[in-house]
């Protein structure tokens, strides 16, 4: 990659893309190009290859997708698997018309089975079933990493694939109903702080393991990829550790100064019981994570207070 390369980041508005964007703008990237939804449907197969033959791009980050926690998933099976199969489809087909030299494809760690070996390596991917509550995302997932692989054997594509763990940071979402669980939580403590109420229900028994890396380690880990990475197989992007989400909850009502009790309604789902990532492979390449979990979510919950209003459709549809 040069510095004046053409670089188009599908989903450069959301808190990965945006992450990548930060990232290749600091290490001195000049020439990057994306596209909000109003301006490009990626559901839209021609629009996204008119796109590609007017713009021309070198290089393909895609980090769009419809993404959701345990409750989005469950609710809305057919849109996160029909519209993620759609984008990574109309992307990954898009850069392979337009001559695209390099793909980067970003997945998540729900493609390993729910009861895969911890840490889970790259190779233990279709060992055995998927995790129910976000199946729907893995199977599109999966399919998008299968898609690279399959124009890298038939027509020689530099297509590769990173599978990060559970991320937060900045432009992240806060909406109850479709966040994941970190957001959702730092919404959750800081209403409950700012109403003076003594009780805060978290979902399940607190008793899953996650880990959490900061969009800006992703981001990181993703342009090192762009210029070092060239190989068949996905590659995980994780931050080697978790923690319960019991404990995650302790972190987060400390970083808000939330005083009261922490309640659990077990009538709510747990999911995976473990979810810790193998990012060896990775780390051999010379890349770590620098954000560490406590650091991040006062990071975190700076940017959701103080952006909090400019987005606020984001947060209270």
């Amino acid at each position: 990659m040069q510095l004046d390369s053409r670089i188009f980041v599908a989903g450069h508005q959301g808190m990965v893309g945006s992450a990548i964007w930060r990232e290749l703008a600091r290490q001195g990237f000049k020439n990057l190009a994306g596209r909000s939804r109003k301006e490009l449907d990626l559901l839209d197969k021609a629009a996204v290859e008119k796109y590609y033959a007017e713009t021309k791009p070198e290089y393909v980050v895609v980090a769009a997708a419809k993404v959701g926690g345990i409750l989005a998933n469950s609710q809305q099976p057919v849109a996160f698997l029909y519209e993620n199969l759609e984008i990574q489809n109309n992307l990954i087909h898009g850069a392979w018309r337009a001559g695209v030299k390099k793909l980067l494809f970003l997945g998540s760690s729900c493609i390993y089975p729910k009861l895969a070996p911890q840490p889970m390596p790259e190779d233990c991917l279709l060992t055995g079933p998927l995790e129910p509550t976000n199946e729907w995302y893995a199977i599109a997932k999966i399919t998008g990493i299968k898609l690279c692989q399959a124009f890298r054997k038939q027509h020689g594509c530099d297509f590769i694939s990173a599978m990060p763990t559970n991320l937060y940071g900045p432009n992240d979402n806060y909406d109850l109903q479709n966040s994941h669980v970190l957001p959702a939580l730092i919404r959750k403590f800081h209403e409950a702080k700012t109403s003076g109420a003594k009780t805060v229900t978290c979902w399940g028994t607190g008793s899953p393991v996650r880990e959490f890396l900061h969009a800006d380690d992703l981001a990181r880990a993703c342009v090192l990829l762009l210029k070092n990475y060239s190989e068949d197989q996905w590659i995980n992007v994780g931050y080697g550790s978790g923690v319960t989400i019991k404990e995650l909850s302790e972190i987060v009502a400390r970083v808000t100064g939330f005083t009261g009790e922490i309640a659990w309604d077990t009538s709510k789902p747990d999911g995976t019981p473990r979810k810790v990532m193998d990012s060896s492979k990775l780390l051999a390449l010379g890349w770590k994570p620098q954000i560490h979990l406590p650091e991040g979510v006062k990071l975190a919950y700076d940017d959701f207070v103080n952006n909090k209003d400019s987005r606020w459709h984001r947060i209270n549809p």
